[in-house]
């Protein structure tokens, strides 16, 4: 089942500044279609709770709402979709779980993790990271523009039609230069909702991804 993606993945995280529903709001008045809530420090109690408050957030704004992890939450909330972190998750066997309604997304660090990602049924990849992130342990080595170059020329031959996004680091001054690389999009989160005028960000983010 193709699904639409959006080019610009917006992912909210722990801020001293801001909760995540009001990063949700921001990037939502901003014009954001697509939100990543990325929440690994609550009980299932206040996860619940939080998405829920996204989600109402989501539906005013017909925006799509993506859950990092925490797949066991499906059919307790209003959540599109789930996006898996963990590189050996068994990714088909979680399709298999969910079903071919809900939209599902991996990470990879590699290119066999991308096919991987692919042929077990998932809608897309984050591809990363880019470089230096603040959001998560820098535990793999960087793609850098090359690296999607070569990610992207290998799925062009072999005919695979599968959005990757490129994740971790990505600053704004970056996105022409990936954008040229022929990836899909771009997932970001510090270099958004860190910004000191985050609505403004968001905005200068699609505006050089469209």
């Amino acid at each position: 089942m193709k699904k639409f993606i959006e080019k610009l993945h917006f992912i909210t995280h722990d801020t001293d500044r801001l909760t995540h529903a009001e990063q949700a709001q921001i990037a939502c008045e901003a014009g954001a279609k697509w939100i990543q809530y990325r929440c690994l420090s609550k009980e299932d109690k206040d996860l619940l709770r939080e998405i829920g408050l996204i989600a109402e957030i989501c539906d005013d704004w017909g925006a799509t709402l993506i859950v990092t992890d925490h797949i066991h939450l499906h059919g307790k909330a209003d959540i599109q979709g789930f996006h898996l972190e963990d590189m050996n998750a068994d990714l088909r066997s979680i399709r298999l779980q969910l079903g071919e309604a809900i939209t599902l997304g991996g990470s990879a660090n590699t290119l066999q993790r991308l096919l991987e990602l692919y042929h077990a049924g998932a809608d897309y990849a984050g591809y990363g990271p880019f470089s230096n992130t603040i959001t998560k342990p820098n535990d793999y080595p960087h793609i850098g523009l090359e690296g999607y170059r070569e990610a992207v020329a290998y799925l062009r031959r072999q005919n695979i039609d599968f959005p990757v996004l490129a994740v971790g680091g990505v600053q704004l001054d970056d996105i022409e230069s990936l954008m040229k690389t022929g990836i899909f999009g771009i997932a970001a989160s510090a270099a958004i909702n860190r910004a000191a005028d985050m609505h403004e960000a968001y905005q200068a983010f699609y505006d050089k991804i469209m």
